[in-house]
C-alpha cells in the first residue's frame, strides 16, 4: 500500500508548493508533478492511475487539477471503488473514506461536480495561453478557442448534463447561439431535457396573422 500525491502544474498555481508541503507531510512516498506542456495528454497521470494497487492512496490538489472532466471522474471513482484505492482532494476538502473532512457534506460533493466542467475548461484554457505565448503565438479570445474540436465539444457536453445553463455554456465554448450548441448535443446523442423544445429550431413557419394588416 503507498500513498502517492499528484499535481498539474498549471499556469499560475501559486498553492502549487502548499499542496506538495501537505501531501509530503501526509506521507505520500512520491509527489508526481505534471508540467503544463503535458496537458493534453497527462502520460505521468495516466501512468499513476495504471499503477495503482488495493489499498493505495491517491491524494491531488484538485478534481479539476488532476482530471479533464466529468467522465474522467467518474471512470476513475469507478477504477478506485474496484481496486480499494482511497482518494483524497485537498481543495476539493474530498476523502472517499470520510475522515479527513467530515464536516463536507453532499452538497459540497454535488457542488464540486457541478463546477468541474467550467473549472477544466478555464485551468486548460490558461495552460494553452502559456503555450501560446512561449510560441510566439497569437492568443485566442474566446476561451476555448485554444481546444481542439473533440475536447470542446466535451467540454460542452459535459457543462450541459451537469446543469450549467446555455449562456454559461455559449460564454465558454465561445459559441454566440443556442443552435450551434445544440448540434454539439445532438452530434453526442445527449438527451437534451430543457424546455418546450428538444432540439435546434428549425425556420419558423409563417402563419396567416403573421400578414401585414391592411390599411
Amino acid at each position: 500500500m503507498a500513498k502517492v500525491g499528484y499535481i498539474f502544474k498549471a499556469d499560475r498555481y501559486d498553492g502549487f508548493e502548499a499542496d506538495k508541503e501537505w501531501m509530503q507531510k501526509y506521507g505520500c512516498v512520491q509527489v508526481i508533478e505534471e508540467p503544463v506542456e503535458s496537458e493534453a495528454l497527462r502520460p505521468k497521470w495516466k501512468q499513476l492511475v495504471a499503477s495503482l494497487e488495493r489499498g493505495d492512496e491517491v491524494v491531488v490538489a484538485k478534481f479539476s487539477n488532476a482530471l479533464r472532466g466529468s467522465r474522467e471522474l467518474s471512470a476513475f471513482i469507478e477504477l478506485c471503488r474496484i481496486k480499494v484505492v482511497r482518494i483524497i482532494s485537498i481543495h476539493d476538502r474530498i476523502d472517499s473514506r470520510g475522515k479527513l473532512f467530515p464536516e463536507t457534506t453532499v452538497a459540497d460533493v454535488l457542488e464540486m461536480f457541478g463546477a468541474l466542467p467550467e473549472e477544466v475548461a478555464i485551468l486548460r484554457y490558461s495552460s494553452a495561453r502559456v503555450l501560446n505565448l512561449q510560441q510566439n503565438a497569437k492568443i485566442p479570445k474566446k476561451t476555448m478557442k485554444a481546444m481542439d474540436k473533440a475536447d470542446k465539444e466535451n467540454t460542452i457536453v459535459d457543462m450541459y448534463v451537469n446543469g450549467h445553463s446555455f449562456e454559461d455554456i455559449m460564454a465558454v465554448s465561445g459559441y454566440s447561439s443556442r443552435s450551434s450548441v445544440f448540434s454539439v448535443l445532438h452530434r453526442h446523442g445527449v438527451k437534451l431535457n430543457r424546455g418546450k423544445f428538444s432540439g435546434p429550431l428549425g425556420t419558423r413557419k409563417k402563419k396567416k396573422d403573421d400578414s401585414p394588416a391592411e390599411e
